[in-house]
């Protein structure tokens, strides 16, 4: 399906149709969010199991439950979710994103249903999910207040989001888009745009508006010099949170 929807922005998925063959490349243009999944999938089975009462240390400790994926790209953290045993429907509006997807996941061994569309489509056909995973994305739609009401209403009652993003702070200027796009150039120049960066409370605002809870939420470190990451306490730069819809 090709999407068309108020919240595509498509000058931001113009760039991202630029540089989707370099998805699976760890060292390549998206190296930063190779080393982020590690993080990311430890933190997401352990939220997800511990709220749907189930053991993070099993062998598939998320079987059972039904994820979307939004704005899944080449399926970093879908083939991570898919391996925990959950079944992960992964969308997006760049379809070579979708093909280079479904290419890796096949070779992978790993069933993953992958859709070239957007979310507001998803919920135009009633679709509703256990969980869905908000990654790095909320920063490059056009419109955040309507896209944030669509992601909410695919998460099923009793269900859970969990959104990652970048603040709007110097902090973020000085550390995501200058130094990191264009001093050390970990980044292709332009894949941010700072005024798009929602702050935590910003998007704990929506969520709450379209019936969401608030439940957890961390700040996301970087070691410049090991090129790691680590969840802490300051929520300047890069931050997840957790909501459920009770």
């Amino acid at each position: 399906m090709n999407p068309s929807a108020p919240t595509l922005d498509p000058a931001e998925a113009a760039r991202f149709e630029k540089l989707a063959q370099l998805w699976w490349q760890a060292d390549g243009p998206f190296w930063p969010l190779h080393r982020l999944n590690g993080l990311r999938v430890g933190y997401i089975r352990d939220r997800l199991a511990g709220y749907f009462n189930r053991a993070a240390t099993a062998g598939a400790p998320l079987a059972g439950l039904r994820l979307l994926d939004i704005g899944c790209g080449g399926g970093l953290l879908s083939e991570a979710m898919a391996r925990l045993g959950a079944e992960v429907h992964g969308v997006d509006v760049v379809e070579k994103n979708i093909r280079i997807a479904e290419r890796h996941a096949q070779a992978s061994g790993l069933a993953i249903r992958y859709e070239w569309t957007g979310a507001e489509d998803l919920l135009a056909r009633g679709e509703s999910y256990d969980a869905v995973l908000n990654m790095e994305v909320v920063e490059h739609v056009a419109d955040l207040p309507l896209f944030m009401r669509t992601c909410a209403g695919l998460v099923r009652p009793g269900g859970m989001m969990v959104v990652a993003t970048i603040n709007r702070t110097w902090a973020s200027f000085l550390g995501a888009i200058l130094g990191a796009e264009y001093v050390l150039r970990w980044l292709p120049k332009g894949t941010h745009q700072w005024r798009k960066f929602p702050s935590p409370e910003e998007l704990r605002a929506l969520l709450e508006r379209d019936g969401m809870r608030l439940v957890g939420r961390t700040g996301v470190g970087m070691n410049p010099w090991h090129r790691t990451f680590r969840l802490i306490r300051y929520e300047g730069i890069n931050y997840m949170l957790v909501a459920v819809k009770d």
